[in-house]
């Protein structure tokens, strides 16, 4: 099936379709509903062939040189590059992302198969000092990296080329088959990257792309022996149902955060300020380490509440192919009436409504809100939307607590002038990274990325996602015995050499 794409992207575009015969699925802009392209779905009877494929083009892709996976990841990178802009509009039709922010995510795209390209010549294992141990004389030792096998790669709709490649690049890299599952909601850019590879030169079945629910091909993949791991980005409890389901398969597991702030009273305020805004609201809040909790110091709490409140109101709200808007529609429905259900009760439980809220229209606005508690759904989960709660702190040591009172643990930012303090919060806040000067929604595409308590387990980040997805292979050899009767080697001992 070939599907055709809305004009708004390209003129006369037309991708190749997912595998699979089953229903069609029409994907919807988030913005304004429109009909941006209709897709098949893939049966459930269509998955076994789709498994057996990969696991007969895994055996040929294995044994395929470092050199010429490099070369496929690093030409994919390219084309990237070349169709930035038509990915970008691609990622804001489909998924409701503001343009500005599609083209720093088609960017990071092409920045990922690239680390991807170096990292697959970087795979080998170490050597170990066998004779370190008093068992271990007169041997040499290393390890080898091999792949899984099958990789069953689950992506969200949130960023549908950036986090698919942080799938399927390292898998790739290391020598992996991958069956991609998109998110329904967002399938066009995953496909057309598929076709990117196979144009760079990926053999036929190494990446397969099925699209349909996750409750019964998800549910499938995760299942079947014929795959060897599973990578999901999502939610907490379907990641808990993935790792329950996986058995004895590798799973990773990123599963978002609510993510908290520091500004402490020494703090740069202008800085603070504008990463603050620039992390709470790109893709509409919609990102897994979205600042959420802004935790300041009492000391600057209404000098900061005040620019920011100011700075949030003048958010521009828009079509996302707009190129001066700054937040766009959440990606359905359902969703945004799940974040206006959470600002609202907030609002019944005692919190202030600072800035934004419901317009005339009904519609949620960029929303900051003040005196919020704890258990309020909007500081104790995860909203995935455009609203930041401001909490006020005592000191740095009440701020890392206030931090730290959460099921979740992706990444936080601190923001102050402090050394000391800064060392101290990077020790004690309870999280997989800690953006020092910086909100914990930035991430570069090679730096480890992945959290601890209910934000899941693993690492991404194409090196260490490469580590996640191979095997080690420890490799030793015992040297001949020196002293042995006939041994060819005995004269050069007795020689000294």
């Amino acid at each position: 099936m070939v599907v055709s794409v809305s004009e708004k992207v390209a003129p006369g575009l037309r991708i190749a379709g997912p595998v699979g015969t089953g229903d069609p699925l029409t994907v919807h802009s988030p913005w304004d509903g429109s009909d941006v392209a209709t897709v098949n779905t893939t049966r459930l009877d269509e998955l076994d062939p789709v498994l057996d494929r990969a696991v007969a083009a895994f055996a040929e892709w294995r044994w395929t040189p470092a050199w010429k996976r490099a070369r496929i990841l690093e030409v994919t990178s390219h084309l990237l590059d070349d169709h930035a802009e038509e990915m970008a509009r691609l990622i804001a039709l489909e998924g409701g992302k503001p343009l500005k922010d599609a083209r720093v995510e088609a960017r990071r795209g092409a920045s990922t198969f690239r680390w991807a390209s170096e990292e697959a010549k970087r795979t080998a294992g170490e050597i170990i000092e066998m004779d370190a141990d008093a068992g271990g004389e007169n041997r040499f030792g290393w390890t080898i990296r091999e792949p899984r096998g099958v990789i069953a790669a689950i992506s969200p709709f949130n960023f549908p080329l950036n986090l698919v490649a942080h799938k399927v690049a390292p898998a790739l890299a290391a020598a992996n088959a991958v069956v991609l599952k998109p998110a329904s909601s967002t399938p066009l850019t995953a496909l057309r990257l598929a076709e990117f590879l196979t144009e760079a030169g990926l053999p036929e079945n190494v990446l397969q792309v099925v699209v349909g629910p996750g409750s019964t091909l998800g549910t499938k993949l995760v299942k079947d022996e014929r795959v060897n791991m599973v990578t999901f980005t999502g939610s907490p409890p379907v990641g808990r149902q993935i790792a329950s389901d996986a058995g004895m398969k590798m799973v990773t597991l990123e599963l978002g955060n609510n993510s908290a702030t520091i500004i402490d009273d020494d703090a740069d305020l202008d800085l603070a300020l504008q990463r603050v805004v620039a992390g709470g609201f790109s893709n509409s809040g919609q990102v897994c380490i979205s600042v959420q909790r802004v935790v300041v110091h009492e000391n600057v709490y209404d000098e900061f509440l005040a620019a920011l409140v100011a700075s949030v109101e003048a958010l521009k709200v828009g079509d996302p192919l707009d190129e001066t808007t700054d937040v766009a529609a959440l990606i359905d429905d359902k969703e945004t009436a799940r974040v206006k259900a959470w600002v609202a009760e907030a609002l019944e439980q005692g919190a202030t409504l600072a800035a934004g809220g419901l317009d005339d229209n009904g519609d949620l606005r960029p929303t900051v809100l003040t005196d919020v508690a704890r258990d309020m759904k909007v500081c104790a989960k995860e909203v995935f939307g455009p609203v930041l709660a401001v909490i006020k702190a005592r000191d740095i040591c009440d701020a890392i607590a206030i931090s730290n009172d959460s099921d979740f643990g992706l990444q936080a930012g601190v923001f102050t002038r402090d050394l000391n303090k800064a060392l101290y919060a990077a020790r004690h806040l309870e999280v997989g990274g800690v953006m020092i000067n910086e909100v914990p929604t930035f991430r570069v595409d090679h730096m480890p990325y992945g959290g601890i308590k209910s934000s899941g387990m693993g690492r991404e980040g194409v090196k260490f996602a490469i580590a996640e997805m191979t095997e080690l292979k420890m490799v030793m050899i015992r040297e001949m015995d020196w002293g042995s009767p006939g041994s060819p080697l005995g004269a050069c001992r007795r020689e000294g050499m």
